[in-house]
């Protein structure tokens, strides 16, 4: 289909296939923009597959989330079927944890953009029923991007107001004592063919992280069989026994995730968001407790390296502060009559970026507090909180941008 035009959209190359579908890059004629396009294969095709297509497109279509895929079209051509979705530019979870356990800092990031967008879903009646790690995208970027929502399962209400009259009952496209989703990421009442709930999905979240944090799944097995009765029956190993980096909180959180009674998992995906974030804070700014036994997190750096963070927001003091004396010169000789507190006297500290080990992120941290603390014992310059500018953490704005909303002039 290279080279083809498919409604308003040009193919330009093939990224790949599965079982549900078939993904080609294209560019939007009308708009521009590059998108991917989804096309279910022929060797799929049927009334029920064909269904579960387009609910895909409708069940994302109806959720707006940064951390979800946009789409943008569902369309046919010759017969066949198809979605229009953002393009994204990375890869997929799967292919990630190819290379081994992630580092803690990025569980936890990767965790709570799930979890984030599970919340998003559930409050808009609709359960995704497939998390794993081949519907989760990671972008260049380093963001999570949930993708594949060809079982999920919507509401009445949802299914009303989004799908229309015209889609095949639920109970069509989920018969029954059907075990939909990939087995080894199934929650127990999946498993058994039960009716299920949000509850599961986060089952399934806690399979993921159990994986991101170890690289083994928590129930493997030869067949369906046993990796059925793993999931029913077994008690995993601690994720601590299989990566000692992995801190005690982060494995109560997994535990708690994979709870066999959903009664005692996590209730809703706000609670084990909460949880993740937290534990990324305290991580990142080493607060948080072993189990009693000391705190998770780097160790302390050496003397040396005390000296060296010390001579690096030194010099960064003093070159933004003899900047800012420089200009408060040159504005006293220009505009004697500028107000104390003007923008070009106002400063923003914004968040160091950590660019080397993830066990280094402390000291971006304290760099960041420690030059904001040393700019603002200087006359005649108003530093803001730390509050308003590590907001902008991870942020794509441009300096101007984020100068104009803080009103500062550095």
């Amino acid at each position: 289909m290279i080279g083809e035009t498919v409604s308003h959209y040009r193919i330009l190359s093939k990224l790949g296939s599965g079982g549900m579908g078939v993904v080609y890059e294209a560019e939007d004629l009308n708009l521009g923009r590059k998108v991917a396009l989804k096309f279910l294969p022929d060797a799929v095709m049927s009334r029920e597959s064909l269904e579960r297509f387009k609910r895909e497109a409708q069940a994302a279509s109806a959720l707006n989330h940064p951390h979800i895929c946009i789409v943008y079209d569902l369309g046919e051509h010759d017969g066949k079927p198809f979605i229009a979705m953002e393009r994204m530019q990375g890869r997929t979870l799967k292919a990630v944890m190819s290379e081994g356990p992630l580092p803690v800092d990025r569980v936890l990031e990767l965790g709570s953009q799930l979890a984030d967008a599970l919340e998003a879903a559930h409050a808009a009646g609709i359960l995704h029923r497939d998390l794993k790690p081949a519907n989760v995208f990671i972008t260049d970027r380093g963001e999570a991007k949930l993708l594949d929502f060809g079982l999920a399962k919507m509401s009445a209400k949802v299914v009303d107001e989004v799908v229309g009259s015209e889609v095949p009952t639920a109970e069509f496209l989920t018969k029954p004592g059907s075990t939909l989703g990939t087995v080894a990421y199934m929650s127990p009442e999946q498993a058994r063919g039960e009716g299920l709930d949000a509850r599961s999905d986060l089952f399934s979240l806690g399979v993921a992280l159990y994986e991101m944090a170890t690289g083994r799944l928590p129930f493997a097995g030869d067949s369906r069989a046993e990796i059925f009765k793993g999931i029913l029956a077994d008690t995993p190993a601690s994720p601590t026994s299989l990566n000692p980096e992995v801190p005690p909180k982060l494995e109560e959180i997994i535990r708690k995730a994979l709870e066999k009674d959903r009664g005692l998992r996590y209730q809703h995906a706000a609670e084990m968001r909460a949880d993740l974030r937290r534990l990324l804070r305290d991580t990142a700014s080493g607060r948080a407790s072993s189990g009693g036994s000391g705190r998770v997190g780097p160790a302390l750096p050496s003397r040396r390296g005390l000296v060296v963070v010390g001579a690096v927001v030194a010099a960064l003091a003093l070159v933004l502060g003899g900047v800012w004396l420089a200009r408060r010169g040159r504005d006293a000789a220009t505009a004697p009559t500028a107000p104390t507190h003007s923008a070009s006297k106002r400063m923003a500290v914004l968040p160091f970026e950590n660019l080397g080990a993830a066990e280094d992120v402390y000291f971006a941290d304290g760099m960041t507090d420690e030059v904001r603390s040393k700019l603002a014992g200087l006359s005649g310059l108003v530093v803001i909180a730390s509050a308003s500018a590590n907001q902008y953490k991870g942020t794509t704005k441009t300096p101007e941008q984020i100068a104009k909303e803080l009103g500062v002039g550095y």
